[in-house]
């Protein structure tokens, strides 16, 4: 094992390269939300979010920061909490398919069990973060 490897508490390049494709997927929808903002906050208003043109943007900077910081393994205990808290609200408030609309909820459960899986990947890297 290499000193970097001690330093991340991973042990080879498979763990260290489904780190960061983890946290570049991340980095990478959020980007696309702060693109796609206006859509992003109508979204958030129709789930019935509170203060969605603050709470929408903020999530997205804080999702972004999150993949960023799982990617180059940076505060990696803020990072992976982050992007778990984010997976945790997001995919329970935002993607509820058993509440949406029939033309909707396949959409939804597709996103809800993406993040699902997602979700499973950070908690991963949460318990490496604390090692």
């Amino acid at each position: 094992m290499s000193e970097n490897d001690e330093e991340t508490g991973e042990s080879g390049s498979p763990a260290r390269l489904g780190r960061v494709a983890l946290g570049v997927g991340l980095a990478a929808q959020a980007s696309e939300d702060f693109r796609e903002m206006d859509e992003t906050v109508e979204y958030a208003e129709s789930a019935g979010v509170p203060m969605p043109d603050v709470a929408a943007p903020f999530a997205s900077g804080m999702m972004f920061l999150a993949g960023l910081g799982i990617a180059l393994w940076r505060a990696p205990r803020i990072a992976t909490g982050a992007a778990a808290t984010f997976l945790v609200v997001v995919t329970s408030t935002m993607h509820d398919f058993w509440n949406a609309d029939e033309d909707d909820r396949s959409g939804e459960r597709l996103a809800f069990f993406g993040n699902l899986a997602m979700l499973g990947g950070v908690l991963v890297l949460l318990r490496e973060a604390y090692k």
